[in-house]
């Protein structure tokens, strides 16, 4: 296998622990956003990583109140195979719950007919990606709306033991185009 590519000569070249794997931004409106490992030990192989961040600036192409983006992983979509706890407010008043979906990580985006140039902002984190332990994922977002302005926060659990290779982001009434989308990988170190 070949070194990494902040693997220089044997030399760690990267003063960071984070590492981007991959930026996405959208000409097209777009349903599904796909995020696999390359498995071939360059900077794309989830496999050298110990938890990954997405951060996400989007907003879905479809008309009404808010729409959502809801993360699988490794195309398990079976229902109860995941488990959240939400919280979120408006300014005027708030809400929590728990589900089992077939989904973690949701983000409420902005419809097409809210304002212009509105955009959610988002970090998911997910937690112990190669670990022979369940995952864990945070979620963390905003944006402004008149069909409310919306925080959100979410802890989830996907209930595998397998490694993550693949991550799928789902919009429902797709990705608007101009959504844009980054995956890092954070590196088992500890940086001084």
């Amino acid at each position: 296998m070949a070194d990494p590519a902040y693997i220089v000569d044997g030399v760690l070249t990267d003063g960071e622990a984070w590492v981007g794997i991959a930026t996405t931004t959208l000409g097209v409106d777009t349903a599904v956003i796909t995020f696999t490992s390359t498995d071939d030990g360059q900077v794309g192989d989830f496999s050298q990583y110990m938890d990954l961040v997405i951060i996400s600036y989007s907003r879905s192409a479809a008309t009404g109140s808010w729409k959502d983006i809801r993360v699988t992983f490794n195309n398990d979509t079976t229902y109860g195979n995941y488990s959240n706890q939400h919280f979120y407010g408006d300014g005027t008043s708030a809400a929590a719950a728990a589900t089992n979906p077939s989904y973690t990580g949701v983000v409420y985006i902005p419809a097409s007919d809210t304002a212009a140039n509105v955009f959610s902002a988002a970090v998911h984190s997910i937690f112990d990606i190669n670990s022979g332990k369940y995952k864990s994922v945070t979620v963390t977002s905003a944006a402004d709306n008149s069909n409310p302005n919306t925080v959100w926060t979410q802890g989830g659990i996907w209930k595998s033991q397998a490694a993550i290779t693949e991550i799928d982001m789902t919009a429902l009434g797709t990705f608007a185009a101009g959504s844009m989308i980054s995956l890092f990988g954070i590196l088992p170190r500890m940086v001084a």
